[in-house]
């Protein structure tokens, strides 16, 4: 099969300037052989849709042949007026309450909104509402079950031990326990009796904290919770068997258990076992919850970007929309992460959105290897490869100062993965050709700036950041969050070898004043679905969290 391609586009302002694009069943996909540095297993890139129009963001779900479809609209948003401060980062929605709780990084609180009626969030406010925690840190994440919320916070000493802080619903403390250095995301297991939190353990300046993940048991309630670490100390002496099988690693100087940075948890349905992406060393880590030890770290190895269903727009200079191959591969490096189960089996998907630590360059600033890059002077105009971002310390293996390889930051992409983290399937070009097609005129655009055309090509694209999964009748969707352009791609996933693009929304409004509070929704971070059997109305949810513009977002999914 040769590129994706998606027929002319038929879509509709919806609301504030809004988009959506709608499709239909693909035509058939044929698998291809991975042929990724790395992995080995199967991947595809989806075929070609046919596109359907959406009236209006108020109109009914569109009739089609299949009883399958589901089609997204705008229930209601919640703006805190807060522009590009984080003020809506994480959702986490308690179902009995009918209450959504939402980290918001500007006030260093977590708030609560009523969420009874989703087309009209209202925030609510008491002696212990919102939960302020400017005294204990920076929430970075929560998560909830039943009625237990639990925030991750790291300390004002970055570097220092974190915490986890247990409250109510209602905001009413009820204990915390110490956990790593920046403890990035938590999130509870399936049957509540455990909180499993991904500290990051970010260096600062000279100190470089342990990356860890901590298992906290509260099976016995919340005052009697214990929390023991899995550590990656035991992987200090395999750095070398590791970094040859592809983990990266940044510092010579540092440990295998420093350079890791855990980032995001998903775990098993069964609560016995948990993967947590370690986004800058571009893999997996394997965890077992009964006895909170790391039993492996995979790495997750590359996209051939030379490949045509691997094309991409590599460059903010051109002046236009031009996704080619190129001879580059492309980190995976995951943010988000999530399990879910189809055809008796469990499945994993992450959001490739990539990430650094300053090991960056650009290609026309390298000098590149003349048998590698035989047409070395062209590739490196800024028309071509020469404005973009890769890394400096992958791709010279020989270390004298001559690439012989470019790898770039991200997949630009979603993938899923069986649980060993093996590539079972990855979306390749689609989410670029995705919104081209949708947004010509705003494609690759930034999330703090309107009128940004094509400046995040030389950088990530449209950084898939966010991925939730749910299911709706007998079909399984996979939400994914575009952190730059903006939006939200539904796919269905339920047969996960060969998912399909089902629709894109944007509720961005290209034309008003991103500061002023007018364009929209800017920046998603954290979604989250709501099933059916949850949601306050007996409809299924998605809430989507933009930490640019300060606003929460609740769609219908019907």
């Amino acid at each position: 099969m040769g590129d994706f391609v998606i027929p002319k586009r038929v879509r509709t302002r919806l609301g504030h300037g809004a988009v959506a694009v709608s499709v239909s069943s693909p035509a058939r996909r044929t698998p291809h052989a991975q042929s990724s540095a790395g992995q080995d297993g199967l991947r595809g890139c989806t075929g070609i849709f046919s596109v359907a129009l959406l009236t209006s963001v108020a109109a009914p779900a569109i009739a089609n042949s299949s009883s399958n479809k589901i089609h997204l609209t705008v229930a209601g948003t919640y703006a805190t007026g807060i522009f590009d401060e984080g003020a809506a980062e994480i959702p986490a929605y308690a179902p009995e309450a009918k209450r959504l709780f939402v980290v918001n990084g500007a006030d260093e609180t977590i708030d609560a909104l009523d969420l009874s009626n989703p087309a009209n969030p209202t925030k609510l406010t008491s002696a212990t509402l919102p939960i302020s925690l400017k005294a204990y840190g920076s929430p970075n994440s929560v998560a909830v079950h039943g009625d237990l919320v639990a925030a991750a916070v790291e300390a004002p000493t970055v570097t220092d031990p974190g915490s986890v802080r247990f409250y109510t619903v209602d905001g009413t403390f009820l204990g915390a326990v110490t956990v790593g250095a920046l403890p990035d995301m938590l999130t509870f297991t399936p049957d509540g009796t455990k909180v499993v939190v991904a500290n990051e353990g970010e260096p600062r300046g000279d100190v470089n904290p342990d990356g860890s993940v901590s298992v906290i048991d509260i099976s016995k309630g919340v005052n009697a919770a214990t929390v023991k670490t899995a550590s990656f100390t035991r992987f200090n002496a395999q750095r070398a068997q590791l970094q040859k099988q592809g983990v990266r690693f940044i510092n010579a100087d540092d440990t295998v258990a420093q350079e890791v940075e855990p980032e995001y948890v998903a775990v098993s349905p069964d609560s016995k076992r948990a993967w947590v992406t370690l986004q800058e060393n571009n893999a997996l880590a394997i965890v077992n919850l009964m006895t909170a030890r790391v039993v492996r770290i995979v790495p997750l190895g590359t996209q051939n970007h030379a490949l045509p269903r691997n094309a991409f727009d590599a460059s903010d200079k051109d002046g236009r929309i031009h996704i080619v191959p190129w001879p580059v591969r492309g980190m995976y490096m995951p943010d988000s992460i999530a399990a879910f189960t189809t055809g008796g089996y469990t499945w994993l998907i992450t959001a490739n959105e990539g990430d650094d630590r300053g090991e960056t360059a650009r290609v026309k600033d390298l000098t590149l290897d003349p048998k590698a890059f035989p047409n070395a002077a062209t590739l490196q105009q800024d028309e071509n490869l020469g404005r973009l971002t890769v890394s400096t310390i992958d791709g010279d293996p020989d270390n004298d100062g001559v690439y012989d390889a470019l790898y770039a930051y991200g997949g630009r992409s979603f993938s899923i993965w069986a649980t060993n983290g093996k590539l079972l399937y990855d979306s390749c070009q689609q989410l670029e050709k995705i919104t081209a097609r949708a947004l010509p005129k705003e494609f690759n655009s930034n999330n703090d700036e309107n009128d940004s055309f094509d400046s995040r090509s030389d950088n990530k694209g449209p950084e898939p950041e966010g991925v939730a999964v749910g299911k709706v009748g007998a079909r399984t969707y996979a939400f994914v969050g575009l952190e730059r352009i903006g939006g939200i791609a539904v796919f269905d996933v339920t047969v996960p070898r060969r998912p399909h693009f089902v629709q894109y929304i944007n509720n961005r409004d290209f034309s008003g004043d991103p500061e002023n509070g007018t364009a929209g929704d800017l920046g998603p971070e954290g979604v989250e679905f709501i099933s059916a059997a949850d949601s306050p109305t007996g409809v299924p949810l998605l809430v989507v969290a933009n930490e640019v513009s300060g606003t929460t977002t609740i769609y219908y999914v019907k």
